[in-house]
């Protein structure tokens, strides 16, 4: 039976729960991305066929291999999962014992260093393999001098993390420098990152030994998998340290489905025709900021080709006379309504911004009406 993907479907009606509108951009909690059609014919051929995982795992490798200019890759249970594979190969390798062992990682090499910048709550992926995170801040001194300060016998790896709000000091490039020089490998989570489609080289041509990216938000493949990507023999080592072997990252396990579904969604990225889809975001955001200019209170904005955006944002910035309820009273009204609407709040002060990269037809729409009735109820 055919149905309209924009009012529900068959499967979450049968299960009562509601669809959102999802103007946040690509974020976990409501269900990252939608995947293309072709990932899901895909998956579904997967479906029908035993395959031996270890293999698919290998020639999926080389597939995203060629596609980051890597040396290998690997397929992961998203990219907090490449965070721990990261830290599990840069402290075990490939040595079965030591791999055994994670995560008790005393008397072995288990320093993780992470500028304080850098810091989130998916640190915790490198903990859970038993890595010891060093934080380091800026001081008086140079940062370059003071991470060459703190590389030590005990340091396993140098975190660096890509992120539109976590900014360093000093560049990826100049990080692999100083590490490669203490020959100590730069792990990178660039989880966020995709698009746009250099990104997929930019962080391996700068040094970085390992990259891991989310399956789940741009690159629209399944939410539950991740690119693992980077030098070979740490590649090796992620994949010893990974399902379906049985080290660190045994629970972390992804499908032959997943797996096939994530080649295909990278495969259909790296050829989409991205210029066009920038334009229909660019569409969505017009009609968004046409609806709403002329509310007192409140400053419209279209923030384009901005690193700290995902796509053509439209972005309500609260200036000197707005009297209203705040941003956080409107956003949580609107979550309220049905279907339920979600925008993203607070990057940068007192704003709401709508994020088009996840808006289906038609939404915008509806966006743009619910966000002027709840602007102009308590006009500035």
């Amino acid at each position: 039976m055919a149905y309209d993907t924009r009012t529900g479907s068959l499967v979450l009606d049968e299960l009562g729960v509601p669809r959102i509108i999802n103007g946040m951009g690509w974020i976990t909690t409501v269900g990252g991305s939608i995947m293309r059609p072709a990932v899901v014919d895909a998956m579904a051929e997967a479906v029908n066929f035993y395959i031996d995982l270890h293999e698919l795992n290998k020639t999926a490798g080389n597939v995203i291999a060629r596609y980051t200019g890597a040396e290998a890759g690997l397929v992961v249970a998203g990219a907090g999962a490449g965070l721990l594979l990261q830290a599990a190969a840069c402290i075990a390798g490939s040595d079965p014992e030591l791999i055994t062992r994670l995560p008790d990682t005393e008397g072995i090499k288990n320093e993780i260093l992470l500028y304080d910048g850098h810091v989130s709550g998916y640190a915790r992926c490198y903990r859970a393999a038993g890595a010891k995170l060093n934080i380091w801040k800026e001081g008086d001194e140079d940062p370059k001098d003071k991470l060459k300060s703190l590389i030590g016998p005990q340091t396993a790896a140098v975190a660096y993390l890509f992120h539109q709000w976590n900014h360093c000091p000093i560049t990826l490039a100049e990080v692999t420098e100083i590490a490669h020089e203490a020959d100590v490998p730069v792990i990178v989570d660039a989880a966020v990152m995709l698009p746009p489609v250099d990104s997929l080289t930019r962080f391996i041509n700068d040094g970085a030994d390992m990259v891991t990216f989310s399956g789940g938000k741009g690159l629209r493949g399944p939410q539950s998998t991740g690119i693992l990507c980077g030098r070979a023999d740490l590649v090796e080592a992620a994949r010893q340290n990974n399902s379906p072997n049985h080290g660190i990252g045994r629970p972390a396990k992804v499908t032959k489905e997943g797996v096939v579904g994530l080649v295909a969604a990278l495969q259909l990225f790296v050829d989409a025709d991205h210029d066009a889809e920038w334009a229909v975001w660019r569409g969505m955001t017009d009609t968004i900021v046409g609806d709403l200019g002329d509310i007192p209170g409140v400053d419209i904005r279209i923030e384009d080709n901005d690193p700290d955006r995902q796509g053509p944002n439209t972005v309500v910035y609260f200036n000197d006379d707005w009297d209203g309820p705040d941003s956080q009273t409107i956003l949580d009204r609107l979550a309220a309504r049905t279907p339920s609407i979600r925008l993203g709040y607070g990057k940068r002060g007192n704003e709401i911004f709508v994020a088009p990269v996840t808006l289906q037809v038609g939404d915008e729409v509806e966006v743009s009406k619910a966000l002027r009735e709840e602007l102009t109820a308590h006009p500035g």
